[in-house]
């Protein structure tokens, strides 16, 4: 529960310590929808993905500032957007890089094999057309579900617009309560803004040693183990000393190769 006010000329809307707070959320986003009193920063509160450690909006630039609402609406269907792209990319590249052999997947002959960076330039003819048509037809119905007409409100989302809610729910496992709706989109957020900076560390790991990335973590378990090894001979006055394969530094970047 919570109370808040905004004013609205010579009126002023109040919530109340008794008005549930998924109301409150709701009627202050559909008076936001149909005017511009509301302030970016009031409206961006009412939104999922608010959340521990942050307990109230985290905007350390002050974008919200000088935003106004169709902004901030429009800042959050993009944030969803690559967030959910990013889910699957990082589930991606661990699968492909794990999985690249396996004759489900399109590596028929063997051509798809390395770190997941380099495996965008293996793929064949063939394979790219359907994907452009496939990605193209899901844009398209995204822009016509929430995306208003350019002649009117360019690059703007319908005032009636759900953010992220295109009606996709094959295995009906939306909650049809507000409080668990509004939990479960922050946890899909938060999961979303984690996989943006995974998929961003993925690559540019990849990119610092040309390594796979479970392959780079395995081989750098291998060298902590063996250094700790290393110590405990030293401490007991062992004569040779456990040496770190070479192999190792070369994938860990530490040697040429």
């Amino acid at each position: 529960m919570f109370s808040s006010s905004i004013i609205r000329g010579a009126t002023v809307l109040k919530v109340s310590e008794s008005t549930p707070r998924t109301v409150s959320r709701q009627a202050l986003r559909v008076q936001a929808a149909t005017t511009k009193d509301v302030s970016a920063v009031d409206y961006a509160k009412t939104l999922p993905g608010v959340s521990a450690p942050f307990p109230d909006v985290f905007d350390p630039l002050g974008c919200l500032n000088n935003a106004i609402v169709p902004e901030v609406r429009r800042w959050r269907e993009a944030e969803l957007t690559h967030g959910r792209v990013s889910m699957l990319a990082a589930l991606g590249i661990v699968v492909g890089e794990q999985l690249e052999d396996f004759p489900l997947f399109y590596n028929f002959d063997g051509r798809i094999s390395g770190p997941a960076i380099n495996q965008f330039q293996q793929v064949g003819q063939g394979f790219w057309e359907p994907l452009v048509l496939v990605i193209g037809i899901c844009e398209t119905y995204r822009v016509a579900v929430g995306w208003a007409s350019p002649a009117t409100n360019f690059n703007q989302l319908k005032d009636d617009y759900d953010i992220g809610n295109l009606q996709f729910d094959p295995l009906g496992l939306c909650p049809t309560d507000p409080d668990e709706l509004y939990e479960l989109k922050t946890k899909e957020l938060n999961n979303g803004r984690l996989a943006m900076i995974s998929v961003a560390g993925f690559v540019a790991q990849e990119f610092v040693n040309n390594t796979e990335i479970f392959q780079h973590l395995f081989r750098y378990l291998e060298e902590e183990i063996i250094l700790e090894i290393d110590d405990i001979e030293l401490e007991i006055g062992a004569k040779t000393i456990t040496a770190v394969p070479q192999i190792v530094l070369e994938e860990l970047g530490k040697v040429a190769q």
